[in-house]
């Protein structure tokens, strides 16, 4: 590549923990080029949007800058969640509100910016989007970013392991609460589709029973072994379950339905259903439902607890600090090798290049012979089949 590249940094995702790594790593890697690297605020809204921002859309970054801010600190360029430039969200000359394609238009402002490759820091859907986008003539490098791991191309996605660290922690003293209160706790964690956070989280902390996407459940099987526990003289359990988790042979528990929000029914008079697009907010719902099933089941009172987006509070890990900045020196590495519309994915030992359109449209879950499934049931932990 020639001397004087210019670059441009977003994260095109919502948060995870320590973004800033990230772009740590990018910064180190393009001073040793001799590249200047900007940032785009807010995913690509900084371009569509500058008005917005007082000091601009676009930042001049430096590696002292970046240096100065902690990597587990808040976002210096923000995030993107609600970010689609296919579909940006506008009011018409009749004051209707209607979605537009602003995606020549942002390709054209990238372009007026004389910016030569865009390294975007994303999750599952918005490498949908730098797909399409690519597919336009964005030149992309993407940094995968999941506290679920739901990545499909890669391994390790980054901010996994931090949200794994922080749902240990909040899982021991939910533990803790549940033995001084001889209860059982159903704690709720995110996996919409994919249950890695609940199972490794519950191997670590030694939970009695994980529910996972991956495996339909039958409450009955973990009422027995949480009745057995109780019978052997412990007054406590742990259940950790993840949000995405069904029972068997039921796609809506009827204890779910049941359980529907009059309030949330009476903002929406549709927001009832676990799959409605008009539902708005599902988080604790399946806790809800499995703690109330589990103490008809068992006789024996419990306490349902969503974690929610709080596990994305906690500190950065060792392991995603030297991640991120790997994955970022890895993304200017690409573009350096000429690489255009790849992700960048750790497959232990190695950091490789996947095309786009490998990555996209599938969801990495929890193959069946995994070693975390068998440790699992070794350590006598149930997972409801």
């Amino acid at each position: 590549m020639r001397p004087g590249q210019r670059i441009a940094i977003n994260n095109a995702g919502g948060y995870v923990p320590g973004l800033n790594s990230v772009l740590l790593g990018v910064l180190r890697a393009a001073a040793n080029l001799g590249w200047e690297v900007v940032g785009i605020r807010d995913g690509f809204d900084g371009l569509l949007f500058p008005e917005r921002y007082r000091e601009g859309g676009i930042v001049t970054l430096s590696l002292e800058s970046a240096e100065a801010v902690s990597a587990s600190g808040t976002p210096i360029l923000g995030t993107a969640a609600c970010s689609d430039p296919f579909h940006v969200r506008t009011v018409n000359a009749d004051y209707q509100v209607e979605e537009v394609d602003r995606s020549d238009e942002l390709l054209g402002k990238i372009c007026e910016q004389k910016i030569d490759a865009v390294i975007s820091v994303a999750g599952m859907q918005p490498l949908s989007i730098l797909f399409k986008l690519r597919r336009k003539g964005l030149n992309s490098i993407c940094v995968p970013a999941s506290v679920e791991n739901n990545v499909a191309a890669t391994q390790l996605s980054f901010g996994f392991n931090s949200t794994l660290s922080c749902i240990v922690e909040l899982l021991e003293n939910a533990r803790h609460a549940a033995q001084s209160s001889r209860k059982i706790g159903v704690v709720e964690v995110l996996g919409e589709h994919t249950g890695w956070l609940a199972l490794q989280s519950g191997i670590a902390t030694g939970a009695d029973a994980v529910l996972i996407p991956e495996i339909p459940y039958d409450l009955g099987k973990v009422a027995r072994k949480l009745r057995d526990q109780l019978a052997s003289g412990l007054q406590h359990a742990l259940v950790v379950v993840a949000e995405g988790a069904r029972a068997l042979n039921h796609s809506r528990n009827e204890v779910e339905a049941a359980c529907a929000d009059s309030f949330k029914a009476s903002l929406a008079p549709l927001a009832t259903g676990t799959e409605s697009s008009y539902v708005i907010e599902r988080s604790g719902r399946v806790a809800e439902t499995v703690g109330l099933e589990l103490q008809r089941l068992v006789d024996h009172q419990t306490y349902p607890l969503a974690l929610g987006q709080l596990i994305k509070g906690g500190a950065l890990t060792a392991v995603d600090r030297q991640l991120g900045i790997a994955y970022g020196a890895a993304a200017v590495r690409a573009i350096h090798a000429h690489q255009n519309g790849v992700l960048v994915s750790f497959q232990p030992p190695e950091v490789k290049f996947v095309p786009l359109a490998e990555a996209i449209n599938k969801i990495r879950t929890i193959p069946a012979d995994s070693v975390f499934i068998e440790t699992a049931r070794w350590l006598g932990i149930c997972l409801g089949d």
